[in-house]
């Protein structure tokens, strides 16, 4: 998401990448054109939901037509923001930060992966997917450098306040944070978008025990 836009909620931005998948699949599958009604049947929604989704975005498909999956998936991999790779750091090479480097294709996702940073000993030097881990001693310096956009946050709580202040101070616009650490609360101006993974497997364990 490149910038803040009030005109269209949240909930339908949350619902696009969903979209997204399954316009790959019907691509992959060989679907030419697909309705809106179709559409809902598969990811169970509503045609009307669909359609006043879509239309926040522009006209896409036709009455008692439906759409062209291959413009649609075109339009929203634009809309999505994937026709340019976005420059972003990570942030903590430990468990979780190596788990995402090797197992996401951030450049699937929009996303071009430059720098890694940790402060660990053992850790800084080392090579993960060819890009070397670096101490955050040098972020100023490589921020300057490669003008990152994004910080993905795989540190504990207590280190991200000073250095989501110094990546601000540096430029980056937006962080996907896994750290717990409230970033909106103390620095309103910037894009944030939390992952809180044990928040749904409780949801699941109280919905388990619900039933």
């Amino acid at each position: 998401m490149a910038s803040k836009d009030t005109s269209i909620s949240m909930s339908v931005v949350r619902r696009l990448p969903r979209y997204y998948r399954f316009l790959y699949d019907l691509k992959e599958n060989g679907v030419v054109r697909i309705s809106s009604r179709e559409l809902a049947e598969r990811m169970g929604l509503t045609a009307s939901q669909i359609r006043q989704d879509l239309n926040c975005f522009g006209e896409f498909g036709q009455q008692g037509y439906g759409y062209l999956v291959d413009q649609l998936y075109d339009e929203l991999y634009r809309i999505l923001g994937m026709d340019k790779l976005t420059p972003s750091i990570l942030l903590g090479a430990g468990n979780l930060g190596h788990a995402l480097i090797n197992h996401m294709n951030f450049s699937s996702k929009g996303v071009s992966l430059d720098g890694i940073f940790d402060d660990a000993p053992t850790l800084i030097g080392q090579e993960i997917h060819g890009i070397t881990i670096q101490g955050t001693s040098g972020l100023e310096a490589f921020c300057a450098q490669n003008h990152p956009q994004l910080a993905i946050l795989c540190i504990p709580k207590e280190a991200a306040p000073e250095l989501v202040t110094r990546l601000i101070n540096c430029g980056v616009k937006a962080f996907w944070n896994y750290s717990h650490y409230d970033i909106a609360l103390h620095h309103p101006e910037v894009l944030v978008e939390n992952v809180h993974l044990g928040d749904s497997l409780m949801a699941l364990s109280y919905l388990i025990n619900q039933s």
